[in-house]
């Protein structure tokens, strides 16, 4: 290779390495859903997450986050405003646990401390992989789903999900190195388990003596008496893949050097 080139080299690797800096931070917001006890509101919360995450800030504008995030969904039939959802009465709770790699993109300079512009929208996206586990309350006891197979599933579904987090947010450098972010971000997964109903009601018949799964798989007539789950009906909304959504706010703090800018 002639010298020259391999002086460049040597240059552009060496100031890509001094750009380098860390940022750590945590956050909180709420959490929802979309899926089949919620098909039509994208930013309705129900639940919440807390996360923390470190961050490397390969120059003004580019970073790569992996964070770790709990939060919790829920949707209940009973507070639908659809007769058809409140007939059907069913609910879930769900905990999620998600470790997320993804990619940061400042849309203006930004560097805490040192830079010019004290925000800028910024953009994401990445992959990440989710442990859920449905529940509900039965006889007023917290009950498990996966393992109750309530839609006769032949074997329990996954208990991981594959994600594809993205979102867009602004971020703000209040105080010194200090940067607080707000941003809206939703998870494609491949699942569509997340609230343990996907397809049609099970043959009841099938569950032999397990009364909590004959009686969790349909509770259309817990109050009413009047069970509408035939085998074959549709239970779910046959979409494929549930999502899942985090808005909230960040706190982070990065740990420049002047040498990084020079």
């Amino acid at each position: 290779m002639p010298k020259i080139l391999t002086a460049l080299l040597f240059i552009l690797i060496t100031t890509v390495v001094k750009a380098q800096t860390w940022e750590v931070g945590g956050g909180v917001g709420a959490a929802g859903y979309i899926g089949d006890l919620n098909v039509n509101n994208p930013v309705k919360p129900s639940g919440g997450f807390a996360n923390i995450f470190v961050k490397r800030n390969f120059d003004r504008y580019i970073a790569a986050k992996l964070s770790y995030t709990y939060g919790q969904i829920s949707g209940d039939d009973a507070k639908s405003s659809s007769q058809q959802f409140r007939d059907r009465n069913l609910n879930f709770t769900t905990p999620l646990k998600e470790l997320s790699l993804m990619a940061e993109f400042n849309f203006m300079s930004y560097i805490p401390d040192a830079g010019k512009n004290l925000y800028t929208p910024y953009i994401y996206a990445g992959a990440g992989i989710t442990a859920f586990a449905p529940r509900t309350t039965y006889n007023g006891k917290v009950v498990g789903l996966r393992q109750l197979r309530t839609e006769g599933q032949e074997d329990p579904y996954a208990k991981n999900a594959i994600v594809v987090p993205f979102g867009a947010g602004i971020k703000y450098n209040f105080s010194g190195k200090w940067t607080v972010a707000g941003d809206l971000g939703y998870r494609y997964t491949n699942t569509d388990y997340l609230d343990d109903v996907s397809g049609t009601y099970a043959n009841k018949n099938q569950f032999g003596n397990n009364r909590t799964a004959r009686a969790l798989s349909d509770r259309s007539g817990e109050k009413t008496g009047n069970y509408l789950g035939m085998q074959g009906v549709q239970r779910g909304d046959y979409r494929p893949r549930d999502f899942y959504m985090f808005v909230g706010f960040t706190v982070s703090y990065t740990f420049v050097t002047q040498k990084c800018y020079y």
